[in-house]
């Protein structure tokens, strides 16, 4: 199977950067699924040409060699010229004979509405025997404007989608990885569904899991009993020690899409809660997800959604029984840290914050992350469990609470649980 790569920048040559592979040298992986080459056909500063070449025929493993071989691009890494991550690129990718199972359609469906331009000619069975018609392959070659992160991350996901047929064993780090790549363009997709179903080889269990990340109120369909996911562990968790502190007023801070928040509302001891995200995409899908507009009026005076910064001073977080940061202080760059504390402890300063993070020993238990990377391209940082310990004993003694930590998830012996959580507590002052 090929791939070819075709860019437009102001010097294109520099897309070698990008890539991390030198546009003067063919080199070759044994992977997996088999020898991968990369070279550069076509270098100039007009116009530069990157091709790979993968001996396996199937879509899956051409996506799979993506990740393995430009897994620093995926992540939006580059330091020899951090300032290329972000620049948009014209783009022309081209796949002589890509999978199109199902309809000769689908790869229009699957990456138009991203925003490419697609050319999809199929293929015949055989061009001397016209009457047998086409076969399940197409001619595909994609146009359009990304950076080269977010149109690896398409190819990624979507490669095994045109496919329709993975060569692996599909489990439940399969739908962490289409959360991961997928987190920011599949939740708004409208072949959302179709899209993780395939990628997650028609497992209905994965696929409720990973649509309930992505989609406000995915239809899940007659699912089989299943495992509680590690994210619904987490909520069941978070939810446990909120009514164990004894919490009627509730701040989820960094509430993303709302999943959190529509497991507070849904119990009614819960007087106030207040949903606080620095996104106003990720507001707005909340407030789908909740069905705000659907509400009682006595039901809608419980909720509250409002844009904030969980790093900057905000008189609204103030006054609250207990806050929430789930798996949000990863997401924060570490020199960030100490001002996220001062705004929480310090300035809002609720009687319960509780706090889960990724526990990165665990990292080493998923077979498809690779040694000293995070578990999502947008973490700045995650803790060990010493290091989390620590970090949470100081923050308790500087700010007057006491701390305990817990984990969250399965628990192995060497290398603890995939979660670990902080339970910050304060006495309140009398008079």
């Amino acid at each position: 199977m090929t791939a070819n790569a075709t860019t437009d920048f102001p010097d294109s040559s520099d897309i070698g950067y990008l890539l991390h592979k030198h546009p003067d040298r063919v080199q070759s992986w044994n992977l997996p699924m088999g020898t991968t080459t990369v070279l550069y056909p076509e270098v100039s500063v007009e116009r530069t040409t990157v091709a790979v070449l993968l001996n396996d025929g199937a879509a899956s493993g051409l996506a799979v060699a993506l990740s393995r071989l430009f897994k620093q691009t995926l992540a939006g890494v580059c330091t020899g010229r951090p300032e290329l991550v972000s620049a948009a690129i014209d783009l022309m990718i081209s796949m002589p004979a890509a999978p199109s199972r199902g309809a000769t359609d689908l790869a229009s469906r699957m990456f138009g509405p991203l925003g490419w331009k697609v050319d999809a000619t199929p293929i015949p069975l055989d061009p001397t025997q016209p009457h047998w018609g086409n076969s399940e392959y197409v001619d595909l070659v994609l146009t359009g404007t990304f950076t080269l992160s977010a149109a690896l991350r398409h190819l990624y996901v979507l490669l095994p989608v045109l496919d329709d047929g993975k060569h692996y064993w599909v489990g439940e780090d399969e739908a962490d990885k289409l959360v991961r790549a997928a987190w920011d363009w599949l939740g708004d997709h409208p072949e959302s569904s179709l899209i993780a179903s395939r990628y997650l080889a028609h497992r209905r269990e994965l696929v409720a899991s990973a649509l309930d990340r992505l989609v406000p109120d995915a239809p899940q369909g007659d699912a089989a009993p299943r495992d509680p996911t590690l994210a619904e562990q987490r909520v069941r968790a978070v939810l446990a020690a909120l009514t164990g502190a004894g919490a009627k007023s509730v701040i989820d801070l960094g509430c993303g899409e709302g999943r959190l928040l529509r497991e507070i509302l849904a119990d009614n001891s819960f007087d106030r809660v207040l949903g606080a995200d620095v996104s106003d995409r990720a507001l707005a899908k909340a407030q789908r997800r909740l069905r705000l507009d659907d509400m009682s009026d006595r039901q809608r005076a419980r909720i509250e959604l409002v844009q904030s910064s969980a790093t900057y001073r905000d008189a609204r977080l103030h006054g609250f029984d207990a806050m929430v940061l789930m798996e949000v202080i990863e997401h924060v760059d570490l020199d960030r840290l100490p001002a996220l504390v001062r705004s929480v402890f310090l300035q809002a300063r609720p009687r319960t914050v509780l706090v889960t993070t990724p526990n990165s020993e665990y990292n080493a238990l998923y077979p498809g992350l690779e040694p000293g990377t995070f578990r999502h391209v947008d973490h700045r940082f995650e803790f060990t469990r010493a290091q989390f310990e620590h970090w949470g004993s100081s923050v308790a003694r500087e700010h007057g609470y006491d701390v305990r930590i817990e984990g969250i998830g399965p628990v192995d012996d060497m290398h603890g649980t995939p979660t670990q959580m902080a339970v910050f507590t304060r006495e309140e002052q009398t008079r």
